[in-house]
């Protein structure tokens, strides 16, 4: 485990550049970072997580000058976004240069571009390279958010995690790609909501992938659309409804190994069952989430009844990864 330190961010840099796989904090969730332009060290990304290849990476860079050596064709609406949301959780898909290796890309003629806020993050592209950067967790587990749970999963796996304390906002980076000139695409929502984004592009789509499955012969073009993600060992169910008819639900099923994972301020009396909380509003409940399905993990738990959050703002981001966690089962009360 390396500290935050300037002398062990250098080390970081070190192993980067040198081919290696290095867990860093960034402000959304901790990730595995590599050389995006190194095919060979990109493949030890897939190893050490397990992931299917054509699962594309995020490019995460220090400044727009790399921006316009790793893309093409670039929209004008790319540096207007870039302006008002970088350096911060927004991640934008444009037509990749071929110095990107199609490892990278997930064999994709595009690229998804980020620029981080973290300073950990940050100063590792400073002195390494553009650094391609999934969440640092094993294939289609909760994210991490903390250096610890990037140990649980990757210890022995890679050669070293930074320390760079608790992740910011929880989820992982908003994913838009271009439809036109003016009309952004949600494929991955995040921090950055549809709201805020309208303020700068005419037009916002939300992709259907976001709240559905996405079709089988459909490629991937944004990270987190495609197979089962974000999921703990135990079974996830989202429970729609008030909280009476939540406490009421998980009371009809007496199960040993039933969690309920509900709002700070719903009424634990009420509940027949073990149960976490995961915060009253949207933002809190996306810093926490993550978290709290790995600490039900730990718990024992074997089914895991949530409270459905709210679907608009960032409580679609949290919406989505629950969606993702529970294999799209939603029980409507």
């Amino acid at each position: 485990m390396l500290t935050d330190s300037d002398k062990d961010i250098k080390t970081a840099s070190e192993l980067i550049r040198s081919g290696e796989v290095v867990g860093i904090p960034t402000e959304t969730v901790y990730g595995l970072g590599a050389d995006a332009l190194n095919a060979d060290a990109v493949k030890k990304i897939f190893a050490a997580k397990g992931r299917p290849a054509d699962n594309p990476l995020i490019v995460h860079i220090y400044n727009l000058e790399q921006s316009e050596r790793l893309a093409v064709n670039i929209p004008e609406l790319f540096f207007k976004l870039a302006e008002k949301f970088w350096p911060g959780p927004l991640t934008m898909i444009v037509p990749k240069n071929k110095i990107i290796p199609d490892e990278t890309s997930g064999g994709l003629d595009t690229v998804g571009i980020r620029m981080p806020s973290h300073r950990v993050m940050r100063e590792l592209i400073r002195l390494s390279f553009p650094i391609a950067a999934p969440s640092a967790n094993r294939s289609g587990y909760p994210s991490p958010t903390s250096a610890e749970h990037v140990m649980q999963d990757m210890n022995g796996k890679i050669s070293a995690v930074i320390d760079g304390g608790i992740s910011r906002f929880g989820v992982e980076s908003t994913v838009i790609s271009f439809d036109n000139a003016d009309t952004v695409r949600i494929l991955r929502p995040g921090s950055v909501t549809e709201r805020e984004l309208s303020e700068v592009a005419e037009n916002v789509i939300i992709d259907d992938a976001i709240l559905n499955d996405i079709a089988n012969d459909r490629a991937a073009p944004s990270p987190g659309m495609k197979y089962k993600h974000y999921s703990p060992e135990a079974d996830v169910k989202i429970i729609e409804g008030s909280f009476d008819e939540f406490a009421g639900y998980a009371d009809s099923l007496k199960k040993d190994g039933l969690y309920c994972l509900i709002f700070d301020n719903d009424d634990k009396s009420k509940l027949p069952c073990s149960f976490m909380t995961y915060g009253n509003d949207s933002d809190t409940q996306a810093h926490s989430l993550f978290s709290r399905l790995r600490e039900l993990d730990k718990a024992g738990a074997k089914e895991i009844l949530v409270r459905s959050p709210q679907k608009d703002g960032v409580g679609l981001a949290v919406y989505n990864r629950l969606l993702r966690a529970a294999g799209f089962e939603v029980i409507k009360l």
